[in-house]
């Protein structure tokens, strides 16, 4: 693990930095899902074998979120107490920045409803489903620096974002260096 890249938005604290997402210390993990919530490769699957089929059998149950959508289960085994599963675009499918700025948006809005104080973030649909991962680190990051500044009584006090690939990982590095 590298050390972590720091940002401050007002009293909230921005993080960056290059670890395994299903051992972070956080109030939530943020899980990069499909609209199914079926949690079967890439990091949706790892977060299960670690943290336990409880956290499918939740998801089976809450069964849909459309592209763009967050939902919220418990954490099972792992060291958060909760799994957000946001569902962001697969390429190809139309409309992609937008569709992934709103699952972002979903994320923190959800945190902010249950009062979450930290969570941890990948980088939401640029792995299997294709997204480009300069765009990716740019939205992501942009969209999250502009929540916190019109959101400053958000419950949020930091927002991570753990990127374990080394190429996606240099253009979030980019863009926080980006911040003002």
């Amino acid at each position: 693990m590298t050390a972590p890249l720091e940002k401050k938005i007002g009293k909230k604290i921005l993080r960056l930095l290059s670890a395994d997402i299903t051992e972070r210390e956080v109030d939530a993990i943020v899980n990069a899902a499909n609209s199914r919530l079926q949690h079967g490769g890439g990091v949706a699957g790892a977060i299960v074998r670690k943290g336990g089929h409880i956290i499918q059998e939740e998801s089976n149950k809450i069964g849909f979120v459309p592209v763009g959508g967050a939902a919220i289960t418990t954490a099972g085994k792992l060291r958060a107490q909760y799994v957000i599963h946001a569902v962001g675009p697969m390429m190809g499918e139309g409309d992609e920045d937008n569709k992934l700025k709103n699952a972002m948006n979903s994320v923190l809005t959800l945190a902010t409803e249950k009062g979450l104080k930290s969570i941890s973030v990948p980088a939401i649909s640029a792995g299997i489903f294709g997204f480009p991962k300069d765009r990716c680190a740019k939205i992501l990051v942009g969209e999250t620096a502009a929540f916190l500044k019109a959101r400053p009584e958000s419950s949020l006090e930091i927002v991570e974002f753990c990127i374990y690939d080394r190429e996606a990982f240099g253009y979030f590095k980019s863009e926080f260096e980006d911040l003002t």
